[in-house]
């Protein structure tokens, strides 16, 4: 059966280290794609700075030559919060409940998972697979105690994801790539080169439209 990796975030912008995280998603998981999801005004963060449609071309650009690659835009069409709970939920109503999704997590955003919205739900809509720098897997030591209770009830193995539709845990390995949204929109504020940060085409694109300057252009 089909798995299929779920990637949500803001995405402003996507970054060399976005794409490391899904490329090692399905090179360390049984995945058939990684569907990305860009989320229009996140419940649980500051709104984002880009608007919408720039976020969506750059993340088409960047995501260009990927065949394993898939974007769902539904979100962006609204101004309603979005929380993950919800996206999965939308997303089981329309994979069917036998498909096997994995929501794919940085390990800081795991750790925080008993913060999220209704978040224990989350484990019976999909697995969830937790992205590890070398050398810095995230053991029960490390989390708040309910999250370790259910990692200690859920971890599983990476190649038994394709079983059953949700409910596992389980880490898989990615390089060492330490970027974030936020510093390549400092960089780029300051005048700073982050063409080490972003793709070519991306980096273009911010150019072209002067994103995240003082007086960004609006698309």
């Amino acid at each position: 059966m089909n798995v299929c990796g779920i990637f949500g975030g803001t995405f402003d912008p996507v970054h060399l280290g976005h794409v490391a995280l899904a490329a090692a998603a399905l090179r360390e998981l049984p995945l058939s794609e990684v569907l990305w999801l860009p989320s229009g005004s996140p419940g649980h963060r500051a709104p984002p700075v880009a608007s919408g449609a720039h976020r969506l071309a750059m993340l088409e650009l960047a995501l260009a030559g990927h065949p394993r690659f898939r974007i769902d835009s539904a979100e962006l069409a609204s101004d309603a919060p979005t929380y993950t709970v919800h996206t999965l939920t939308r997303l089981r109503r329309e994979f069917g409940g036998a498909q096997p999704l994995v929501l794919l997590l940085g390990a800081d955003s795991f750790l925080s998972l008993p913060t999220w919205l209704r978040w224990r739900e989350l484990f019976g809509l999909a697995h969830i697979a937790v992205a590890d720098r070398p050398g810095h897997q995230h053991h029960a030591s490390a989390m708040p105690a309910e999250l370790a209770l259910e990692v200690q009830h859920r971890a599983a193995a990476a190649a038994r994801l394709g079983e059953c539709a949700a409910g596992s845990v389980v880490h898989f390995a990615m390089p060492q790539v330490d970027i974030s949204s936020s510093a390549v929109r400092l960089a780029i504020t300051a005048g700073k080169s982050a063409s080490h940060l972003l793709s070519g085409a991306v980096l273009a694109y911010i150019d072209a439209h002067r994103l995240y300057r003082k007086e960004p252009t609006k698309p």
